[in-house]
């Protein structure tokens, strides 16, 4: 397109689009035509429109925003043989190349929770020393009611006295979701954005934190009020960590994996139904385990099609533009919840119990069957995950729905189950629904059990 002209209410219009094109070292606009006849690698993905009326002149810029970033399944990460903790993140293989010739020492700031450091901190340490890295460690206490502005600044006053090259030396977050959130905020703000690489050492973090571009920190009691959309420049899973993990913490993280079944994955549902005890008993371990090869596959298969349905839902939505999003199932009560009843509920947890009534939504709306109800309900149970929680109730409902309409352009925007792995985005579930669905999900489901509440 060279020229168009638009005819608007108040006088004629015409714009122009420009291509950007570097001559010599500076930007110049190009019209459509022009652009042609230059050196193709010269010209920039960005635009500007020019229109011009009696009242004057303005100017859009479309300028897209790139971002490359690796999701990379390792073992062994803290092996001082292996290198990936320090370069993996690097995709020019030239770049890779010359850091490795360069006798200049590698430059890490690392923030870890200090529950996981308790545990690797010295094999951290003997890593980063074998590899003859100058580092600072930050060993910080990361729980949800932590997760604060204040600690997000606290890590960028450290990491400003450390002195990194922004461009070169990525910080490194190591820990469960609120350490890869909370870092990930305070890197997205210091100097505008200072790359940042995340290693989750939860469940919950491995296949959900890690792999997105969400940033954030609680505020004005909200979850994650404040937040960027900055994704790393890397993430780095290793099983490995989950060994050390509480079962409970297996647990929590298996509610996510269970959301993505649910909305996108039949397979990982059936998968989840006949193998979740075992992923419990061997906190989804791959190596030296009673189970053998069932372990093997199982785990592996479970948490590779979590993260590639994620990262489906993902990839073509980073900034959430579109807002259906079929990762939201479960996130429409849970955050309300979580922070009501902080800290005894876990985040999956919460989501499991927001999924779970839910469940019982689709089945009055007749999208669920009574039968794939019970299943999807046992199925949790089998994770022993909680189904229901005194503090879930219909005021608590109501308000969510209420505050997601603010933030929805208008609408619920209720991702629902209509089947096992398949879902789709309702608009229009009314009260009565509403209403029966919780009835009947708290006769069924609020008796006395281990799995009902926490």
């Amino acid at each position: 397109m060279e020229k168009v002209h638009l005819e608007t209410n108040d006088a004629k219009e015409k714009t122009t689009e420009f291509s950007l094109v570097r001559v010599k070292g500076t930007w110049k606009r190009k019209l459509g035509k022009k652009v042609n006849n230059e050196t193709s690698g010269t010209v920039s993905a960005a635009k500007i429109y020019e229109s011009i009326t009696e009242q004057g002149a303005s100017w859009t810029v479309v300028s897209p925003i790139v971002f490359t970033y690796k999701v990379t399944e390792t073992r062994r990460l803290l092996d001082p043989s292996n290198a990936t903790l320090l370069l993996g993140h690097i995709t020019d293989p030239q770049q890779l190349e010359d850091i490795k010739k360069s006798n200049k020492p590698i430059k890490r700031f690392v923030v870890i929770d200090q529950e996981v450091y308790k545990i690797y901190g010295t094999k951290l340490i003997e890593y980063l020393e074998a590899n003859n890295v100058m580092y600072k460690i930050l060993s910080l206490p990361t729980t949800e009611e932590n997760k604060t502005i204040a600690m997000a600044l606290k890590i960028i006053d450290e990491v400003h006295n450390f002195s990194l090259d922004r461009r070169m030396e990525p910080i490194i977050a190591i820990g469960g979701g609120v350490c890869l959130d909370t870092v990930g905020l305070a890197a997205s703000l210091y100097r505008r954005r200072t790359p940042y690489i995340r290693v989750p050492t939860t469940l919950l973090s491995y296949i959900d934190a890690s792999v997105g571009a969400k940033t954030g920190v609680n505020f004005a009691n909200c979850k994650n009020k404040l937040g960027t959309y900055v994704p790393p420049a890397a993430a780095f899973l290793d099983l490995s960590f989950i060994q050390t993990v509480p079962r409970r913490h297996i647990s929590n993280g298996l509610a996510e994996m269970l959301k993505m079944a649910l909305m996108k994955h039949r397979g990982l549902f059936e998968l989840l139904e006949t193998h979740g005890p075992m992923l419990l008993d061997t906190k989804c371990q791959i190596e030296n385990s009673m189970y053998g090869q069932n372990s093997l596959q199982a785990a592996s298969q479970a948490t590779r099609i979590a993260i590639v349905t994620m990262l489906e839902e993902l990839a073509p939505n980073l900034w959430e533009d579109d807002l259906n999003r079929l990762v939201d199932f479960g996130h429409l009560i849970s955050p309300a919840l979580e922070m009501k009843v902080l800290p005894s509920l876990l985040h999956g947890e919460a989501v499991n119990i927001d999924m779970s009534y839910m469940v019982y939504v689709s089945k009055e709306s007749g999208l669920l069957t009574e039968d794939e109800k019970q299943r999807i309900i046992s199925c949790m149970v089998g994770l022993e995950l909680p189904v229901w929680h005194e503090a879930f109730t219909m005021e608590l409902i109501q308000t969510s729905l209420q505050e997601r309409l603010k933030h929805s352009g208008g609408l619920v925007r209720m991702p629902l189950p209509v089947g096992l792995g398949e879902a789709v985005i309702f608009n229009d579930t009314t009260c009565e629904i509403l209403d029966k669905a919780f009835a009947k999900w708290h006769e069924e489901l609020s008796g006395p059990s281990d799995n009902n509440g926490v």
